[in-house]
């Protein structure tokens, strides 16, 4: 592969006040909520032609990379989760990497099938592997990895872990794995920043999925790509890792961005309605409901059985595996807290 040339590190580097691309013209946020009418697909690529990432345009220079919604495997090398790449006029900013050899390789077709500009820079949000562990490859091609201090950390923390599971998924693949973390790490929880034109905001908004999981807002663009904090499609998975009722909050500090487009961790793009509806909803839930259940001395059984049939949320992906271990987890965090 020809090796690119990029920008010096300075200029990634300049803070604004503010800086607008109002003339660009967005997709309407409920065209993109729902089975029917979501994203416009405009390209898709494969390794070998066994797995495909749908890329979507969500709005103007911004899109979507659209892996699966099932398990980590052999056949989707580790890519069951959503990333994205903005398109500026002279460069690709890329949000996560994901993990082997062959994924990145499908990472880097599929924004071919959109633009031959050079991935100059890549941006972690993401603790998981799937988020980060394919950035040696692209630094490898000159481009510069970011991220916030708290999510390298995070990362850091949770490695060996996240590698033994993604072995499981992805067996032999596992040899092609090299983690490396970011090159560029700040130190701070909101960090602004411009590349080539394009204002956008490096975000902690609390713990979540994963303690150090962030968020990026482009304010001209009214678009915020959450990772982990959004779940669509697909029930989301309260791990020992995660701390739902911070999870809780940090979505609604998400929300007050009042963002028109959501470019989630997991499954399609949508909309603000559409992420409450299929992951705020459902952490607020769970934290009103097992904490009446706690208020009410309630033992961890008889929570789980009462509360095991939700019918606003039996349209998620993987419901019947996740649902009542979540409900467990729950009841585990709140009852530690109290």
């Amino acid at each position: 592969m020809k090796k690119l040339s990029f920008p010096i590190l300075a200029s990634l580097l300049i803070t604004i006040a503010g800086c607008s691309d109002t003339s660009n013209q967005a997709v309407q946020a409920n065209d993109i909520a729902t089975p029917s009418a979501q994203t416009e697909k405009v390209g898709v690529q494969a390794v070998e032609e066994k797995y495909s990432l749908n890329v979507a345009k969500v709005t103007h220079r911004v899109y979507a990379l659209i892996g699966d919604t099932g398990a980590r495997s052999e056949s989707n090398h580790g890519l069951n989760n959503t990333l994205g790449f903005i398109e500026t006029d002279k460069h690709i900013v890329l949000i996560g990497s994901g993990t082997n050899a062959d994924a990145v390789k499908l990472i880097e077709q599929a924004v071919r099938s959109i633009s031959d500009k050079p991935i100059s820079y890549v941006i972690n949000i993401g603790t998981q592997d799937h988020h980060w562990m394919g950035n040696h490859y692209f630094a490898e091609q000159g481009a510069t990895i970011i991220a916030l201090k708290k999510t390298v950390e995070a990362q850091k923390a949770n490695m060996e872990d996240q590698l033994t599971r993604l072995e499981a998924g992805i067996k032999a693949q596992i040899a092609s794995v090299r983690p490396e973390h970011a090159t560029l790490v700040i130190d701070a929880d909101k960090h602004l920043m411009e590349i080539d034109g394009i204002t956008m905001q490096l975000i902690w908004p609390g713990k979540g999925h994963y303690a150090g999981d962030a968020i990026l807002w482009l304010p001209a663009q009214k678009t915020v790509f959450t990772g982990d904090l959004v779940f669509m499609d697909r029930m989301l998975g309260i791990h020992p890792t995660s701390d739902v009722a911070e999870w809780q909050k940090s979505f609604h500090v998400m929300a007050g961005l009042n963002p028109e487009h959501i470019i989630p961790g997991h499954g399609r793009p949508t909309d603000l309605a559409g992420a409450k509806q299929d992951t705020g909803n459902y952490l607020d839930w769970l934290v009103a409901e097992v904490g009446a259940a706690l208020e009410e001395w309630k033992e961890i059984d008889e929570t789980i059985e009462s509360l095991a049939d939700a019918s606003q949320f039996k349209h998620l992906e993987h419901y019947d595996s996740w649902h009542r271990r979540n409900i467990h987890q729950t009841y585990l965090q709140l009852e530690a807290s109290n």
